[in-house]
């Protein structure tokens, strides 16, 4: 359960990166990956297990979106960027209510499980404003 709470810190806060101190100045720089200890290298492992879990989770659309993305936190962006939501749900032409209820428990399931809890009236107040005149 640790290293669930570690790899979460990794995809909200971003990569653990190497520091040491250089110069008369003292100024912090990233080390070189020769200078790499141990405790460095399991550090930095992190985001490379939180990278590897969020893109075994997507399909190839959404893979082709944060391809280039080189840390997990990076990928977890533009998947909220990608899907931060949109005032304009609609149920589709050829969708029965119980498809459309369906995607909409799925999508509200996966807000869920994000930490974002949705009131139940307004979760009625949004599958009615989406359903058709007819």
């Amino acid at each position: 359960m640790a290293e669930d709470s570690e790899l979460w810190d990794v995809i909200c806060d971003g990569p653990f990166i190497p520091m040491k101190t250089s110069g008369k100045t003292a100024t912090t720089i990233p080390k070189s990956r020769k200078e790499y200890s141990d405790a460095d290298r399991k550090a930095i492992e992190k985001n490379f297990r939180a990278k590897k879990i969020l893109v075994c989770g997507i399909g190839l659309d959404e893979y082709n979106r944060i391809s280039a993305c080189q840390y997990a936190n990076e990928i977890w962006k533009a998947l909220q960027t990608a899907h931060g939501g949109t005032t304009q749900v609609k149920m589709k032409d050829d969708e029965s209510i119980q498809d459309m209820h369906t995607r909409f428990t799925s999508i509200i399931n996966e807000l869920h499980s994000l930490g974002e809890i949705i009131p139940r009236n307004k979760l009625v107040r949004k599958i009615l404003s989406v359903l058709p005149g007819s």
